[in-house]
């Protein structure tokens, strides 16, 4: 049988030890509804195609058994990887040690609701790194429709029996003049952070094999790559469940008024408001963002803003 065969997946079936909730663990992987490389077929099954070391791949993951187990699907030259891999994708690193939010609080609350929300650990840190720096200084409308156009234009057919498509190789990327971003969008400063980080694709993918710490200081060597970006790769590409996304627009307001009632918050308000959870800040901001607590708004939105007539 060939691991590429578009009718032949290969297949597995995961116990895992913790609970693992599909929606709440995968989407954070997806940029938007429109996102080419995922799709949700329904609640509790997944579609995402990727590139891995192997070669390219399609799987679907499916939640059977009430949630008790999950079977993997995939296609294509990267099937094998996507399987081995699959335990870490949806959380089979991620513990729970330590995290213990007092009882009756918010955190307790949203976590007793959301049981089955894990911190993914994809492996593919470079893929998760473009759409993250499409995301700075922007809206998540503009930065969604930039990525989707990319991958559309850019992006090859992934194996398997859906139209999904494969995110641009970084090969690509890296050589692709800064003016051909415009199109999506895209201006020089974040299309030139993207080509110079595709130039150091394998160096970034290490960053998988390094210990927090050692993995933040190596993205963030890289021009244009701050806090705030390595946090965002962190939590979906590396099973970071401590990273927080300082610098963000909108979330020190979110953790302000979720667990002080403070509607206005800047990065040392949100961090002081975290530090109670230590190794488990990431995972409270996720609960926070999935809890639909929003803060009043107040002064002018981010604008919109494009580049493609330049």
């Amino acid at each position: 049988m060939s691991a590429a065969d578009i009718d032949t997946p290969l297949e597995t079936t995961l116990r895992p030890r913790l609970p693992v909730d599909l929606d709440l663990t995968l989407s954070p992987l997806r940029r938007g509804m429109g996102d080419p490389t995922m799709r949700a077929e329904r609640a509790g099954v997944w579609w995402r195609a990727t590139l891995t070391p192997a070669g390219p791949a399609c799987a679907r993951y499916a939640s059977v058994a009430g949630g008790a187990a999950v079977t993997v699907a995939a296609w294509g030259p990267g099937a094998e990887w996507s399987l081995a891999t699959a335990p870490e994708l949806l959380g089979a690193r991620d513990s729970l040690d330590g995290f213990a939010p007092a009882p009756g609080g918010l955190v307790a609350c949203l976590h007793r609701a959301m049981l089955g929300l894990r911190i993914s650990r994809s492996l593919a840190v470079f893929e998760a790194l473009v759409p993250s720096v499409l995301e700075q200084k922007v809206t998540g409308m503009e930065a969604r429709a930039a990525y989707r156009g990319m991958v559309r234009a850019w992006g090859t057919p992934a194996p398997g029996p859906l139209p999904l498509l494969l995110p641009p190789p970084a090969a690509l990327l890296a050589v692709t003049p800064y003016w051909e971003y415009h199109r999506f969008g895209v201006e020089r400063r974040r299309a030139t952070v993207i080509r110079g980080a595709a130039a150091y694709a394998r160096r970034i993918d290490e960053t998988a094999g390094m210990a927090p710490a050692g993995s933040h200081q190596r993205l963030q060597a890289l021009p244009g790559i701050g806090p705030w970006t390595a946090a965002e790769v962190a939590l979906v590409a590396l099973g970071d469940a401590d990273a927080v996304s300082v610098g963000d627009y909108h979330l020190p307001h979110l953790v302000s008024w979720a667990l002080a009632g403070e509607p206005r918050g800047s990065d040392e308000r949100m961090l002081e408001l975290l530090a109670p959870w230590p190794g488990h800040r990431g995972r409270v901001v996720r609960l926070l963002a999935r809890s639909g607590l929003r803060p009043p708004r107040r002064g002018p939105r981010m604008p919109v803003r494009s580049f493609k007539r330049y």
